[in-house]
């Protein structure tokens, strides 16, 4: 399995902290290069996978705002041509629509973003913090926000977005 990062336009030292944050190995993923190619791309979002995986690899796509576009529609264009779509979770990718043949989650940085952006399409699980943080906040240090798990059979609960975050992929790489 490969987890698949599509950062947001922002500094690359911010995904580094996002990625270290989930406390996994290394070889792990796949961290579309925002700083060369446009990652709201689809088309160079698929480049990018067909030159560094097969598609008999199972994928996780993580979208950080800008970079859900590009997530959300290469992985549908990776499924319609026979690749394994494990999950894709999108953070703050407010008004980016989510619909799939696969499992979809949200994170969101307020109430706010996590409401208005699950009327297009809010998945499974998803999260939202509370307090609000900065938009930012949430991808370079997850594992300082804390907010609520929001499911349609369990009760919101309590954590960080580490947490959330950590559970669906062991989750997800459970099931394998």
């Amino acid at each position: 399995m490969k987890i698949v990062i599509c950062p947001g336009m922002h500094s690359s030292e911010l995904t580094e902290k996002f990625v270290a944050s989930l406390d996994r190995p290394e070889e792990e993923f796949l961290i579309f290069p925002s700083d060369r190619s446009p990652v709201y791309s689809p088309k160079h979002v698929l480049e990018f996978l067909q030159s560094r995986t097969p598609r008999s690899t199972p994928l996780i796509f993580i979208g950080f705002s800008a970079g859900v576009v590009g997530a959300i529609a290469a992985a549908h264009q990776w499924h319609t041509q026979g690749g394994i779509i494990r999950s894709l979770i999108a953070i703050d990718g407010w008004s980016v629509p989510l619909f799939g043949n696969f499992p979809i989650h949200r994170l969101s940085h307020d109430y706010f973003t996590h409401w208005s952006s699950a009327l297009l399409g809010s998945g499974t699980d998803s999260f939202y913090a509370d307090p609000p943080v900065e938009h930012l906040d949430l991808w370079q240090s997850p594992q300082t926000v804390t907010g609520h798990r929001v499911s349609s059979s369990k009760y919101p609960a309590r954590l960080t977005a580490t947490t959330f975050l950590t559970t669906l992929l062991d989750n997800y790489s459970r099931d394998l």
